[in-house]
């Protein structure tokens, strides 16, 4: 089982890696000038060059690459020489790093929080503002995956019993369309119908937030019915894959023998559906929604966006509109960094459950 877990970290450690380096590729190859971005159109020469400078884009592209994974990672060799590299033992960044071993009088080897940098826009650090908008996301996508795993259950469950009837083909046409209907068209859609044409009748907004300011800056509101139609258009896809994971797997189960014998015994059709056929028929639908879990923090960029939700997506979007560079890396890395965990999770669950996983 050890070697199993280290082999499954070492592939994880190799695609953020993999991600990281792509991602600094491609914003390598993108045309324009951060250090442009940053002062305007209008500015001079000379400001420029300083800018350049201050953000390490003077330097070769390989040490420029090379400077970036030595602030990505964990473990990195800082000279406290220079006055640039002085930023990187900065407890407000990274939170009291541990000076592990002097390798010279000017070199360290320290254990650190990763840097992501600052933002060209507004001078903050990364962490800070992804951190700020990160659990809105969470909430987001836990809203949605109940929404989907419940609904998607009982309606797995009706279609199995109800199997070849017209309410079994009418929630099978409903699932397919779920699971065709890309997220940001359903976005728009669910948008229109339920805030803007049906907005009266279902009291719903188009735009807001879970907590929002009152009109007098008095205090802070909870407000759940700004995350429904969010979470309602995230949670469509899922629901169509759950609902028909549980009509295969409910149908499978449904023609085994002990629950022939079940039926033989005079037990009512709610009690042997209940406590014999739902739990041994759940397997698939739990590995769909741990699945989807992790895919739902790539498909919350065009939602929140949208939705105008301030979550990691909007941030990704806006920062992406404005060419802020090491903001947008930030958010690929830290979507990266929780799809691989929850994966990573998953595999290890199913290493302890099943010892065949192992083996192959």
């Amino acid at each position: 089982m050890i070697a199993y877990l280290v082999k499954k970290v070492f592939y994880t450690g190799l695609v953020i890696f993999g991600v990281a380096s792509l991602v600094f590729a491609l914003f390598n190859l993108i045309p324009g000038d951060p250090a442009r971005m940053l002062l305007g159109q209008r500015t001079d020469s000379l400001s420029l060059s300083a800018a350049r400078t201050d953000l390490g884009l003077d330097l070769p592209i390989r040490f420029q690459y090379l400077k970036f994974l030595n602030d990505l990672s964990p473990l990195s060799i800082h000279n406290t020489s220079d006055p640039k590299s002085r930023i990187y033992l900065d407890s407000s960044i990274y939170g009291n790093p541990i000076k592990l071993i002097q390798i010279s009088n000017q070199k360290v080897l320290v254990f650190k929080r990763p840097y992501l940098r600052r933002s060209y826009q507004s001078r903050q650090p990364v962490t800070r503002i992804i951190f700020a908008t990160l659990p809105n996301t969470f909430y987001l996508a836990i809203t949605a995956i109940l929404f989907a795993t419940i609904i998607g259950i009982a309606m797995g469950i009706v279609s199995a019993i109800k199997k070849d009837t017209l309410i079994d083909k009418f929630l099978l046409i409903n699932s397919a369309l779920g699971m065709a209907l890309p997220s940001f068209f359903a976005a728009i859609l669910i948008g229109w119908v339920f805030a803007i044409l049906l907005g009266d009748i279902t009291g719903l907004n188009l735009t807001g937030n879970l907590w929002e300011v009152d009109d007098y800056g008095e205090g802070i509101h909870l407000q759940i019915k700004n995350i429904i139609l969010p979470a309602l258009t995230l949670g469509l896809r899922p629901l169509g894959v759950i609902t028909q994971l549980m009509r295969s797997s409910l149908l499978e189960t449904l023609s085994q023998d002990y629950i022939r014998t079940a039926k033989a015994k005079g037990l009512s059709k709610t009690r042997i559906i209940l406590q014999h056929a739902l739990p041994n028929s759940l397997n698939p639908v739990v590995t769909s929604v741990s699945g989807w879990f992790a895919s739902m923090m790539a498909g919350v960029i065009f939602v929140e966006y949208i939705f105008s939700w301030k979550g990691l997506g909007f941030v990704m979007v806006n920062a992406l509109s404005s060419y802020d560079v090491p903001l947008v890396i930030g958010c690929v890395l830290i979507i990266s960094i929780i799809f691989s965990i929850v994966n990573l999770i998953v595999d290890i669950i199913y290493g302890l459950l099943d010892p065949r996983v192992r083996i192959k």
